[in-house]
Parts: structure tokens; C-alpha cells; sequence
């Protein structure tokens, strides 16, 4: 289903399915819906929380609560089946802030992977195009909302993102691509990939230089810091300014991709571990064919105390959060 030409989104997992700009096609995907089924989470909605809990377990509600591990001894975006495997209600057109949108919904029961509480989370998706120093600009809006629906419990926790790959590039891998991560602090992690709760500059990366992508190196999956302090950061941050996260560019295609949010961290991930086989109309995938960015909030936040103000919803509250992607061909 599409909003307008140049997108099209899946209902199962809220999955962003094309994201076209000069006739590329930016998100790596399928043209069919049964591959992503077994997908490296391409262009799905993350949750009920994004990234990565340490020992699969938190302490909410007076209770210990035990979630699936699916990498190692930890609970990765969602567990065996997260919501971007979830089949969602949707799309619907709507208007949303006087702009032509789609919406997805999707009830997450009690118990869902574990969590507690029933939520219901509301998707929006808001394309157009807009005119920035002469350029005009292909714009997806992400608007995340998610509520404490069910009486079960009195709290639960959330952390929403989409997990797009993305290859502005013309050829089956990244390399080439020009980064500019638009800050240097980061999650400092322990070899499970779980925050130690120490914020550093990344070795090698300095904000605002743009540093390229090569066939190997760098290899990234780690964690960077937009707000280093964040024991004022609203529940929902959808009034906050947006923020530049990254920039990049490919010299071989003149396309460039800028991607701004309003949440106070994001994954940078440069593909390390894609496999996937061919499929009717889609080729196989390997080790870094895309790169992804997925703003959220701080990893494993529910077990670190300074942070989990981050991630506790509770009844009456809404979390919210958004994020734009704008690219264009130059």
C-alpha cells in the first residue's frame, strides 16, 4: 500500500517496504511479503523494546520479569517474535496535521514476549516532498504512540524504532558511502553488546567529519549519544526539536539521505551480519549490503537507574516519539 509513488509500507510489522528517490529504491526489502518473515528485521517496527536487554530480565512493578533470549544470554528487539513480526491494522489513510498520512495500529497483549500489560501502538507514516536551499527532498515522516491499555498492571516499559536498512549506493554493498554522524558520544559496551552505563567519544569518529565506508572497516553497531543527559527527557519527545543524527552521501549516485529525530540516541549499524538468500525478484544479501539507524532510546535503559525514566510508561502516560528521513539525488 502506498501513500503516494514514492513509499509503500507492509501491515506486518508496520514494514516500510520502498522508500524511492530518483527511481532508487533506498530500503532493502522484498517485493513480496513472505521473505520478510524470516528477514533480518528489514524495514520493520521494533518493540515492544528496541535493542537489547542484558540477562533478558528487568525489575518492574515489584516483580522480576523474564523475557525470550535470542542473542545469547540477551532479549533482541522484541525477542523470538517481536512487533515487527506482528501482523498490524493498516494502512489507513488519515489526515494528520493537516497532511495526507497512513496509520497502523497494533494491540500488544499481556504477557506479549513477556512484557507486561497490554499497549496499543499507533503508527504514522507522513510522505511528501519539500524544497530545502533549492533542492527538493524526499521526506518520510515516523510518528510513534503507545499507550498502557489494558487494567493488568500499573506500568511496563517501551522502546520504539524502525530497523531499515538502507544502500544509496549502485552497488550490492555500502562501501563507498560518505557518513557524518553528528555527534561523537557513545555507549560504551560490555562483550554482550550491553551498555556498562558510560558515555565516550567513539574511537576514529568525530562529529560533524565525514569519515567512508569501506569494504570491511569500519564495523559499527554501536549505540551514539544525542543527549548525553537525560534525566528531563519527556515520555513522549515529539515537541522536542528535531536533531540531525546522520548524513551520508555515494559519490556514484549523487544521492544523499539526512536522518533527524527527536529521541535522544540512535544505533548505527553497518550491516556486518546480512545473510539472506535470493528470493523471486530479489537478489541474496550479504555482509554490509545496508546500513541502519535506529533512533530510540538508551539501550537496556530499564536496568540502568539514571536512565529508565526513559522507558517506564505507566497508565494515563503516552510515549511518543518521531523521526524524518529526507534524501534527494544532487
Amino acid at each position: 500500500m502506498s501513500s503516494e509513488s514514492n513509499f509503500s509500507f507492509l501491515p506486518q510489522g508496520a514494514i516500510i517496504q520502498e522508500f524511492k528517490v530518483a527511481g532508487h529504491n533506498i530500503v532493502l526489502g522484498y517485493p513480496h511479503p513472505e521473505p520478510y518473515a524470516t528477514s533480518p528485521f528489514f524495514g520493520e517496527t521494533i518493540g515492544r523494546i528496541a535493542n537489547r536487554i542484558g540477562n533478558s530480565e528487568f525489575e518492574l512493578n515489584g516483580k522480576t520479569y523474564k523475557l525470550h533470549a535470542n542473542e545469547g544470554t540477551s532479549h533482541l528487539h522484541g525477542g523470538k517474535q517481536g512487533w515487527g513480526k506482528k501482523h498490524f491494522d493498516g494502512p489507513k489513510p488519515v489526515n494528520r496535521h493537516g497532511k495526507e498520512s497512513v496509520l497502523f495500529t497494533y494491540t500488544s497483549p499481556d504477557g506479549d514476549e513477556g512484557y507486561p500489560g497490554t499497549v496499543e501502538l499507533k503508527v504514522w507514516y507522513t510522505a511528501g516532498t519539500e524544497s530545502e536551499d533549492g533542492v527538493s527532498k524526499t521526506v518520510l515522516q515516523t510518528e510513534y504512540e503507545v499507550e498502557l491499555v489494558g487494567s493488568e498492571c500499573e506500568e511496563t516499559i517501551v522502546n520504539v524504532t524502525n530497523h531499515g536498512y538502507f544502500n544509496i549506493g549502485d552497488g550490492p554493498t555500502i562501501e563507498g558511502t560518505e557518513v557524518t554522524l553528528h555527534t561523537s558520544k557513545y555507549l560504551v559496551v560490555d562483550d554482550k553488546n550491553i551498555p556498562t552505563g558510560k558515555i565516550e567519544d567513539f574511537p576514529g569518529v568525530q562529529a560533524g567529519k565525514m569519515f567512508v565506508l569501506g569494504p570491511v572497516e569500519p564495523d559499527i553497531d554501536h549505540c551514539f549519544v544525542v543527549d548525553t543527559d537525560t534525566k528531563d527527557l519527556p515520555l513522549d519527545t515529539r515537541e522536542r526539536p528535531l536533531k540531525p543524527l546522520i548524513s551520508v552521501a555515494h559519490p556514484n549516485t549523487n544521492l544523499h539521505l539526512d536522518i533527524l529525530s527527536t529521541e535522544p540516541s540512535f544505533q548505527f549499524y553497518t550491516g556486518k551480519h546480512i545473510n539472506t538468500t535470493a528470493t523471486a525478484g530479489t537478489p541474496a544479501r550479504g555482509s554490509r549490503a545496508g546500513f541502519c539507524c535506529e533512533a530510540a532510546r538508551f539501550i537496556g535503559a530499564v536496568n540502568v537507574p539514571e536512565w529508565r525514566n526513559q522507558v517506564i510508561l505507566k497508565r494515563g502516560q503516552v510515549w511518543g516519539a518521531k523521526t524524518v528521513h529526507k534524501a534527494w539525488k544532487a
